[in-house]
């Protein structure tokens, strides 16, 4: 996995507020740009499917209310979002999907391409702690059809996130 130099991560990720913050961090990363189709029924599934990378090692980031606060959660793309666990890890009684417009909103950044990383507003985020059994992970680089591969230990640092178990298969 090579390190992109900000001439590299301009031109091959067209900017975006997660490369730049990884760019900014000196994090090692691997970008992964694929055409997104419209009409596939998953973000996740369709970037699994397209870079040839098991649905366990692609994570999406999901955001939820968490007792009225967003809290974001990273979860394989394979899996789902435990709403209980994730307002467990955080402290929380209650959760359920944020608002997709009031997602979008706070991060900057449209459904299906929200990213953990460069968000207009940082949010809570808890990584599923199975994302530390893998050497890099991919996340979404801040637009539909442009991915990142971090590895988990520099995501989690990053986004100050906590990791716990929140996914479920």
């Amino acid at each position: 996995m090579a390190k992109k130099s900000k001439k590299q991560q301009e031109k091959g990720a067209g900017g975006t507020p997660a490369t730049v913050a990884l760019t900014a961090a000196g994090v090692e990363f691997t970008v992964h740009s694929y055409d997104h189709d419209p009409s596939h029924p998953s973000y996740g599934d369709e970037a699994a499917e397209a870079m040839g990378v098991s649905p366990d090692r692609v994570f999406k980031t999901l955001v939820a209310d968490v007792d009225g606060a967003l809290v974001v959660g990273v979860v394989p793309v394979a899996g789902s979002l435990d709403l209980k666990a994730l307002a467990a890890a955080v402290g929380g009684k209650k959760a359920a999907m944020a608002d997709p417009a009031l997602a979008e909103r706070t991060t900057g950044y449209v459904r299906g391409g929200i990213s953990p990383l460069g968000q207009r507003k940082r949010l809570r985020t808890v990584l599923d702690e199975s994302a530390s059994s893998h050497a890099t992970i991919c996340v979404s680089a801040g637009r539909r059809g442009l991915e990142v591969e971090v590895s988990p230990a520099d995501l989690a640092n990053l986004t100050q996130a906590a990791l716990a178990r929140i996914g479920r298969a």
